[in-house]
């Protein structure tokens, strides 16, 4: 949702009568812009499309707690156009009304931690016929100087009842608010404890008050108007200083004149004052603001927590939502939880939406809380394995080159003795093929065969060729047993 303001917003009726120039000037607008955006566009070309816009980003704009009036521009600079339109829209989903200016100016009045986000401001208006529009964006935080005071109480009353108690710290808040508009300040009662008195236990008791006094009440800045950022700084810093001693002088004062208290509709004594325990000059933030060091200009002053983060009371750090809570908007004290069987997956969480069922985000977050342990586990075993591998590999390899020498050696000995047996039987033979006198020649084929037999035993890859098988069963008592040409090619 976006809410637009135009030039109808100069009509009086929408912001209040400020009485002129005069009365601005004494009140303090502080055109504080902490960004350096383009200024004038660049001559229009004539054959321009229809409509022509610029956009200019990361406008910081810090303003400070309660500021009675801040007025910020549309544009960091001055533009001379004709018959101007101002539009400004803010990224809340709810946006408070705001007040604008005929020349274009956002005014804050009594600024809160809540105001700050994102804004921007579209000036449209026509340059040679053309409509021009420039549109510039401004993320305003909310910061206060250091400063503060807390002070301890103690009443004396005859009774100790609950309800009785909280009538008699409305009264006192009642007759305090008064002190609050002379001295510009906000005094808030923080706790209150109720004890027996030690000198009569039975009949009296000790009301214990804690109050905080915060120095940025209505109008606190009235005496600083100066639009420089570190004029206006010191000035806020010497401000709080002198308003620490007159709240606490204003504070003495009101209790001698204050010293009964009377409760409406009971019939009981009043409450009395007894006396002060002592003031505390406070160096904290405010709730819902921490030191982010943001502002160069105060480096000890306190930011805003911006959505999902939070700051509680008494601290000066803002930290992000705790998982299963979330805030939406700037500077809480505390985050919103999610509803019943909802979780955040996340710490620092800005958005609703990111509440899910607990289920699934815990099986989510057991996962990823076991992933290092299970890299821790895994991790050793793989470089174990790799490890392992790449020694057995080299192992391999090095068994594989010793091996080799004496193997093929081996294999060169077979092969020189079956060239042997293979030369052998190629020798050429002369004389009869057959006959009775053909005794040695018998001779010669039985030891032939036996050489034969004897190296293909030797011989590792196989037994004797199926040719030389047959001829040699062919052999009887009647022939001698001679190879011709022929049986030698079948043989081989």
């Amino acid at each position: 949702h976006t809410v637009q303001w135009g030039r109808m917003l100069s009509a009086p009726h929408v912001w209040p009568d400020l009485g002129g120039p005069r009365v601005l000037g004494t009140m303090g607008i502080l055109p504080l812009v902490l960004c350096s955006c383009s200024g004038q566009p660049a001559s229009l070309p004539w054959d321009l499309p229809a409509i022509s816009g610029w956009e200019h980003q990361g406008g910081l704009v810090f303003i400070h707690t309660e500021s009675s009036l801040y007025s910020l521009p549309c544009s960091p600079t001055e533009m001379e156009v004709a018959d101007p339109t101002y539009h400004w829209v803010q990224d809340r989903a709810a946006p408070k009304l705001f007040s604008v200016t005929k020349e274009g100016h956002l005014l804050f009045q009594h600024f809160q931690a809540g105001d700050s986000g994102k804004y921007s401001c579209t000036i449209s208006y026509m340059k040679h016929g053309v409509p021009v529009s420039q549109t510039f964006h401004y993320s305003i935080f909310g910061y206060h100087v250091l400063g503060g005071l807390d002070a301890v109480l103690l009443f004396h009353s005859k009774l100790c009842e609950d309800e009785r108690t909280k009538r008699f710290l409305w009264v006192l808040q009642d007759k305090l608010r008064q002190l609050e508009i002379e001295q510009h300040c906000k005094l808030q009662l923080t706790a209150t404890f109720c004890f027996p008195s030690l000198n009569n236990p039975s009949d009296e008791f000790i009301i214990q008050v804690q109050l905080e006094v915060s120095l940025f009440g209505p109008h606190w800045d009235k005496h600083c108007n100066s639009q420089d950022m570190e004029m206006v700084t010191d000035c806020y810093r010497k401000t709080v200083r002198h308003n620490l001693g007159q709240v606490q002088l204003a504070l003495t004062r009101f209790f001698k004149e204050h010293k009964s208290f009377h409760v409406t509709g009971t019939d009981i004594p009043s409450i009395n004052f007894t006396k002060f325990v002592g003031f505390l000059k406070t160096k904290q933030c405010s709730r819902g603001y921490g030191q982010t060091k943001q502002l160069q200009r105060c480096l000890d002053c306190c930011i805003v927590c911006p959505p999902g983060m939070f700051s509680p009371p008494k601290n000066s750090q803002c930290s992000p939502c705790p998982v299963g809570t979330y805030s939406l908007t700037y500077g809480v004290a505390f985050c919103t939880p999610c509803k019943d069987g909802m979780i955040t997956s996340m710490p620092g969480t800005s958005s609703m939406m990111d509440c899910v069922k607990k289920e699934r985000t815990e099986q989510a977050v057991s996962i990823v809380q076991r992933i290092p342990v299970l890299l821790l586990i895994i991790l050793p075993a793989l470089l174990a394995i790799n490890f392992l591998f790449i020694l057995s590999s080299c192992y391999w390899f090095y068994q594989k080159y010793q091996v080799s020498s004496p193997r093929a050696s081996k294999m060169t000995g077979s092969t020189m003795k079956m060239e042997m047996v293979i030369s052998f039987f190629r020798i050429p033979r002369q004389g009869p093929q057959a006959g009775p006198d053909a005794g040695p020649a018998s001779d010669t084929s039985h030891l032939d065969t036996s050489t034969s037999q004897g190296g293909d035993e030797e011989h590792t890859h196989g037994a004797p060729s199926p040719a030389m098988t047959s001829n040699l069963a062919t052999v009887t008592d009647e022939t001698t047993p001679v190879l011709t040409l022929e049986d030698r090619k079948d043989t081989f």
